[in-house]
């Protein structure tokens, strides 16, 4: 695999320590899966982070909002595009081709996330001054 990236901490594969152990239950009952990833694997080098993201993750990205799930989903892969987040990437894209994203649909956030990247970067070069109109406070 090119470009293995190595960790700056062990992974721990401890899944009796309590905390981590009611984690993964969480994480497996909540996303109906048996697969716990790395991500979750390394982050239990400390339990209570482990957990903290977890339930951050839960109420929001698992959770039923006013934001559809899968809607949710691309979003957090813009940002990981945008961070250059290749685990997250990875992951969020499987998340919403499983909550329905077609092919269509991705090559349009694609071509999406590029042309934002373009023109934020042509704004950022020239320093285009806000317009007044777009620093109202709008309400809905």
């Amino acid at each position: 695999m090119k470009g293995l990236l190595v960790s700056t901490i062990k992974r721990n594969d401890d899944e009796n320590h309590p905390i981590i152990k009611e984690v993964y239950q969480d994480i497996k009952q909540s996303r109906n899966t048996t697969y716990i990833g790395n991500f979750w694997r390394y982050l239990a080098f400390d339990p209570d982070l482990l957990k903290n993201v977890w339930t951050d993750i839960k109420n929001i990205m698992v959770k039923e909002t006013i934001i559809p799930n899968k809607t949710k989903e691309m979003i957090y892969m813009a940002v990981s595009i945008t961070n250059n987040c290749s685990y997250c990437i990875h992951s969020h894209t499987a998340a919403a081709k499983k909550l329905g994203m077609t092919s269509e649909e991705h090559s349009e956030f694609l071509n999406i996330i590029a042309l934002a990247a373009k023109t934020n970067q042509l704004v950022n070069g020239i320093q285009v001054p806000v317009d007044e109109i777009f620093n109202v406070d709008i309400e809905n």
